[in-house]
C-alpha cells in the first residue's frame, strides 16, 4: 500500500477529522488518536473543541504539544462547521471518541477519490467495536439508497463530506448525532447520485453511542423528504426506525393490469380483496382474458365486467407475459401502471397508497411490494440480480417477525429489481424504456430486464414493506419443468447473460463482500473483491 500510494498535488490537508468526545472516557479517546497516528496516509488534521473533562482535555493537551495535526479550538456548543478554517482541507468527517480507523482507511479512501474527481460525499462500510476492542456487526452497505438512509436515520459515521459543501450549511441541532445526520443530509440533498460513492469495505470500526433523540431526527429527515420532492414527512417507529408518509400531490388514475387464463377462484380472490380492501381512491381494473374457455370463468370475468371499475380485454394470442401487459398498456387509462398477478391478495388496505406515493417521487422506476406466501414465509422482499445466475429474491423464506440483514427486510430501499407479481410505476416511464420484452423473454425475468432498464435510464427502482400481499405463487400457469418450458427458460437465462453481462453480478443495491450464492446476505467465501496489487 505504502509502494501503491502516489504523492498527491494538493497543498491542503487531504481531510478534517472532527472529532466528538462527547460521554467519552480517555482510554477511548487515546484508542482513537492511536488510530488516526497510525494511518498510511498521514494527510490529515484534527479538529477538537476542548472539553470540560480535566483527564480528556490532559489527553488531547498531550497528543497536540506532539503531534501538531490535532488542534484545539473553539468553545463547548460550537457547531462542528465552524470549527473548519477555511479552505483548509478538501474534505471533513466526523469521528466519535471511542471510533478506530484501520491503518488503511485513510489510503482506501483517498484511491477511490483519485478515481472519481466529481464526488461529494464518500462512504464505506464500518463494523461495531465492543468495549473489549471486539468487532463485530459489519455493515455491508450498498450503494447510496435515500430511501434506506431515511428508514435507518443513522447518521454514516464512515462518511466524508467535501468541505467546501459542509461550508455552505449549518445545523442548529445540540444533540451531536443529529448534527452530524443534518449535516449529511443537507450536503446530500445537494448532490446527484452519481457523485455519491461507495467504497465497499470496512474502513471504520464504531464504538456504541447513545441513539439520537428520534424527535429531533425526524424534524431533520422530513426536511431531506420535502428537499428531495417526496411529498412526505417522516416519523420516528416503535422499533427504532423511520417511516415517511405516503405522501403525494395528487391522485393520478392508476391502471391495473390482471391477466389470466381460466382460474376463476384466483381472479375472484384477487379481484375481491383489491376492490373491498384498496384505500387508494383512483384505479381501475384492467382483466386480461388470454384465451379462458371455462363456463365459469367466462361468466365470473362477464360479472366483473359489469363492475365500473373493471374493464374486461379479450387477448388469445398464445400465452406472452410481457405481449399481454404491453398490449393492455396501451389501452390503460392512467398515468400511473401496475402489473399484477392473477393470484396476489391484498393485506394491508394502505398497499396503493404507498405504491403510488413512491412512484410519484423524482427519479423513481418502478415499486415493488412485499409479498408473502399463504403461510406467512416471505415470498419477496425484492430482487438483487447475480443470485443464482441472473436473480433471485432478497431474504426468501425469512419469517413474519425477522428483519433480515441489517433489518432491511423491514425497511423500504432502493433495489436493482422488483417482481412484476406486484409492481406499479410511471406510464411514461415504462413507455421510455419500450415497457417489457415481448420477443426475448415472454414468461420468465422480463421484470428484472424491465428494472435494468430503468435503472439504466437514470431511475430506481424501490421496495416498500408497507404494501403487502399475499402470493399464490405460479398457482394458475404452474412451474416450468416440462421439456418446452425448460427450453424457454434457458432461452431466457441465456438471453439476459447476453444483454447484461457483469451487471447482473455487480448489483450496487447490494455488496461486493456478501456472496451471489445464497439470498440470505453471507459472507463471500471466497471475497469476490481483491487488493488491485
Amino acid at each position: 500500500m505504502r509502494a501503491a500510494t502516489a504523492p498527491r498535488n494538493g497543498t491542503t490537508p487531504l481531510v478534517a477529522i472532527l472529532l466528538d468526545t462527547t460521554g467519552a472516557d480517555a482510554s477511548a479517546l487515546r484508542h482513537t488518536l492511536k488510530s488516526l497516528q497510525a494511518q498510511l496516509v498521514e494527510d490529515w488534521e484534527a479538529y477538537v473543541v476542548p472539553p470540560s473533562d480535566e483527564t480528556l482535555r490532559t489527553v488531547l493537551e498531550d497528543v497536540a504539544r506532539r503531534d501538531m495535526r490535532l488542534v484545539l479550538k473553539g468553545e463547548r456548543g460550537a457547531p462542528w462547521h465552524t470549527l473548519l478554517p477555511a479552505g483548509r482541507s478538501e474534505w471533513t468527517t466526523v469521528l466519535c471518541a471511542g471510533d478506530k480507523l484501520p491503518p488503511h482507511a485513510i489510503w482506501h479512501m483517498d484511491r477511490a477519490l483519485r478515481d472519481a474527481p466529481d464526488v461529494g460525499f464518500i462512504y464505506a462500510d464500518d463494523d461495531r467495536l465492543d468495549a473489549r476492542g471486539r468487532r463485530s456487526a459489519p455493515d455491508f452497505k450498498p450503494d447510496w439508497n435515500p430511501e434506506l438512509f431515511v428508514a435507518r436515520g443513522d447518521a454514516d459515521r464512515a462518511a466524508w463530506m467535501r468541505s467546501s459543501l459542509v461550508s455552505r450549511h449549518s445545523t442548529a441541532q445540540s444533540d451531536p448525532q443529529v448534527a452530524l445526520l443534518d449535516l449529511q443530509l443537507q450536503c446530500l440533498a445537494s448532490l446527484r447520485a452519481e457523485a455519491i460513492l461507495h467504497v465497499p469495505r470496512i474502513l471504520l470500526h464504531r464504538t456504541p453511542t447513545r441513539p439520537p433523540e428520534p424527535t429531533a431526527t425526524a424534524v431533520v429527515l422530513s426536511r431531506f423528504a420535502q428537499a428531495s420532492g417526496w411529498h412526505a414527512t417522516v416519523a420516528p417507529t416503535a422499533d427504532g426506525h423511520f417511516r415517511v408518509s405516503a405522501g403525494r400531490a395528487a391522485d393520478p388514475l392508476v391502471s391495473l393490469i390482471i391477466p389470466t387464463r381460466n382460474q376463476a377462484a384466483l381472479v375472484r380472490q384477487c379481484i375481491d380483496s383489491i376492490l373491498q380492501k384498496t384505500r387508494y381512491p383512483h384505479y381501475e381494473i384492467l382483466l386480461v382474458d388470454n384465451g379462458s374457455d371455462d363456463p365459469e370463468a367466462l361468466a365470473c370475468f362477464a360479472d366483473y365486467a359489469r363492475h365500473p371499475a373493471v374493464r374486461l380485454i379479450r387477448d388469445d394470442r398464445p400465452f406472452n407475459y410481457s405481449a399481454l401487459n404491453n398490449a393492455a398498456v396501451d389501452v390503460a387509462r392512467g398515468s400511473l401502471i401496475g402489473l399484477v398477478n392473477n393470484d396476489i391478495e391484498v393485506i394491508t388496505p394502505e398497499w396503493l397508497d404507498e405504491m403510488v406515493a413512491i412512484a410519484l417521487r423524482p427519479g423513481v422506476g418502478a415499486v415493488g411490494a412485499k409479498l408473502w406466501y399463504p403461510d406467512d414465509r416471505l415470498q419477496h422482499g425484492g430482487v438483487i440480480t447475480g443470485f443464482r445466475g441472473v436473480a433471485g429474491h432478497a431474504h426468501w423464506g425469512l419469517g413474519r417477525t425477522d428483519g433480515g440483514y441489517r433489518d432491511r427486510a423491514l425497511l423500504p430501499q432502493a433495489l436493482s429489481a422488483v417482481t412484476a407479481a406486484c409492481l406499479v410505476l410511471r406510464r411514461s416511464a415504462f413507455d421510455a424504456v419500450g415497457g417489457l420484452d415481448a420477443e426475448n423473454l415472454a414468461v420468465a425475468f422480463n421484470d428484472v430486464d424491465l428494472c435494468l432498464k430503468l435503472h439504466a435510464y437514470g431511475l430506481r427502482n424501490v421496495w416498500t414493506p408497507y404494501a403487502e400481499l399475499y402470493h399464490h405463487e405460479s398457482a394458475s400457469r404452474g412451474l416450468d419443468t416440462t421439456p418446452a418450458k425448460k427450453a424457454r427458460f434457458d432461452a431466457e437465462v441465456a438471453h439476459m447473460h447476453a444483454r447484461w453481462g457483469a451487471r447482473l453480478q455487480e448489483d450496487p443495491h447490494y455488496n461486493a463482500n456478501l456472496c451471489m450464492e445464497h439470498d440470505s446476505f453471507l459472507l463471500a467465501d471466497p471475497p469476490r473483491i481483491a487488493y488491485p496489487f
